[in-house]
C-alpha cells in the first residue's frame, strides 16, 4: 500500500513539469533555430529578464555563445531529454551533439514570465564517461 501512495505521490508531482514540456522544448528549440541563424537578436528574446540584464545586449549576449557554448551556437542535433523540478526551479536536460560529433549534456533553467517559458541560464553538465 505504501508503494502505491509513493508512486501516486510521485506521479502526481511530475504532473506540473510535464504540462509544461512542450512549450519549454519549444522554448529551448527556438533559441537554437536563432543560434543556427546567427539572430542574437531573436535568441536574446528567448533569455529571461535577469540574463538580458546581465548581459545588456544581443550582441555581448550572441559573443558569450559563440564563446562559451559553440555547441549551442552550431548544434549538430538536439536531443530533448529529462524535464524535472530541483530546488524549486524547472530544468531540462538536453543532448546537444557539436559538429565535429561530441555529445554533450546541457542542463536549461526556464521560468515562466509574462512573454511565456524563458531560459533563466544553461550550466554544461560533465561528461558522464569522465571517473565512470
Amino acid at each position: 500500500m505504501r508503494l502505491i501512495a509513493g508512486l501516486l505521490i510521485a506521479a502526481f508531482l511530475a504532473l506540473p513539469a510535464k504540462a509544461q514540456e512542450a512549450p519549454i522544448q519549444g522554448t529551448i528549440r527556438s533559441q537554437l533555430d536563432a543560434f543556427q541563424a546567427d539572430d542574437f537578436a531573436r535568441a536574446f528574446t528567448f533569455a529571461s529578464p535577469i540574463i538580458q540584464r546581465l548581459f545588456g545586449s544581443a550582441e555581448n549576449f550572441g559573443a558569450m555563445v559563440k564563446q562559451g557554448y559553440p555547441m549551442v551556437h552550431r548544434p549538430g542535433s538536439v536531443k530533448m531529454l529529462d524535464l524535472r523540478t530541483q530546488d524549486s526551479a524547472l530544468w531540462q536536460k538536453v543532448m546537444i551533439t557539436d559538429a565535429q560529433g561530441r555529445t554533450h549534456i546541457l542542463d536549461y533553467e526556464m521560468v515562466e514570465t509574462a512573454d511565456g517559458w524563458q531560459i533563466n541560464g544553461v550550466r554544461l553538465l560533465p561528461d558522464p564517461g569522465v571517473g565512470a
